[in-house]
Order: C-alpha cells, then structure tokens, then sequence
C-alpha cells in the first residue's frame, strides 16, 4: 500500500507544485510565432503555490524561463536578444503600446519577435533591471486593459495590476488583434485554466480551514472576500 502522506508531498517538476495539487492537466499550451522568455525572481521560485509564472511558460511552447536577478552575462538570454527583434513587457512613456499602436511597424525586418516577462513584484523587478544590464537596452512594450483581475487569494499592491499568466493573456489577444499573431480563439479562451483551477483549489482549502477554526473564519474568510483585486502587469 502507498503511503498517502508521502504522497502528498511529492512534487510535480513540471508546476513545481505538490502533485495533490497538481494543475499540469488542465494546461493547453499554444503555439506561437514570438518567443516568450520568462524571467523570474528566486522569490517567485519559492511561491510555487501562487506563483503564475510556471504555468505561464507551460502554456507557451515557445518560451523559455530563466530563475534570477542579474542576467548580464546569461549567454542564452544575450543569445536570444542578439537573434530577435527584443521588447521587455515593461510600461514606459516609449513603449510599443500594443493598445494603440501595431507592434508590426517595429518589426521591419527578418527577425522574430521576442517578449521579455519579468515575474516578480515591482520592487524585485527594478532589482533585476538595475543589475541586468542587457535588459536595459531592450525596447518597451505595454498594453492598456480594464480587466479586474482573477486573483483573488491575493491581494494586490496597487489597484491596476494583473497576474503574469492574465497579463499575458492580454498580450496574446492583443498580438492576434493585428495579426501578429493567429491564435484560435478557442486556445485564448482556455489560457487561464490552471490559473483558475488554482484559485479555485486555493479557495478550497481557505474554506476547509475555515469550517474548522472559528478564530481563522473571522479573520480570513471574511478579509477575503472583501478584498478588490483589479488590473495589473507584474504580480
């Protein structure tokens, strides 16, 4: 007979979640014509339990994740700037916005297109530009969105920001709205299933721990539910 509680701590090496709580199987990855590259701070690393960033680059088979904060010298990442047109998903007065302007004018030329995603919270993120050096020369794209935010085991730090896996939903959308990109409609629509099922396992086991503390009902459930998550870029 397995032993159930080793069980549970075992861990799936593709979501790097325990594999009680496995979301691998509600993945539908997309192909696309960009090449995503995931770039996460070992801080992220360790929330695997709501950490978005994994899943995101699952659901991309075009994509590739890097874990650390200085990435001057990754011969791999210079590699991939040296080879593509580069943008770094970062909101900027010069960015690309891909809201209002056709990301195809600054693509005048043979290269593929390349996405930079920092998945980290805004202070880690200067953190990585301020000791990457390389990153500081790419271009910046951005988008403008009115989507609330799904998140809600989380509580956001500023009212307009969006988890790594919706903000890139929202690229996505908006590279097939000129034609960048040809992704079934469909494939979008299924992007944030494991993001979903998460929430929604998370939500579980806060209801769960709940029924079975009066002192934890009191103060969680009901700061959970009023909590307002809305748009945002980086998580």
């Amino acid at each position: 007979m397995r032993n159930t509680l080793y069980d549970a701590r075992e861990k799936c090496y593709n979501c790097y979640r325990p594999k009680s709580s496995c979301m691998c199987e509600f993945i539908n990855s997309i192909e696309t014509k960009s090449k995503f590259i995931i770039l996460m701070h070992p801080k992220e690393f360790k929330k695997v339990k709501n950490n978005t960033g994994f899943f995101t680059h699952q659901s991309l088979s075009n994509s590739e994740l890097f874990i650390g904060i200085d990435f001057t010298n990754n011969s791999r990442i210079n590699e991939i700037i040296e080879t593509h047109e580069s943008f770094i998903l970062f909101p900027s007065k010069d960015a690309v916005n891909l809201t209002k302007e056709n990301p195809a004018r600054a693509l005048l030329h043979p290269k593929n297109m390349a996405i930079f995603l920092m998945d980290s919270t805004w202070a880690c993120t200067n953190k990585m530009f301020q000791e990457s050096k390389n990153l500081q020369k790419l271009q910046h794209m951005s988008f403008e969105s009115l989507r609330t935010s799904e998140y809600k085991i989380k509580e956001q730090p500023q009212s307009n920001y969006l988890s790594t896996i919706e903000s890139t939903l929202e690229v996505l959308e908006l590279l097939n709205f000129w034609h960048v990109e040809n992704i079934e409609q469909k494939s979008l629509d299924l992007f944030l299933n494991p993001f979903h099922k998460m929430v929604e396992y998370q939500l579980g086991c806060i209801k769960d721990s709940a029924d079975k503390s009066i002192r934890f009902r009191q103060h969680k459930v009901l700061d959970i539910q009023s909590q307002t998550h809305y748009n945002c870029i980086y998580k």
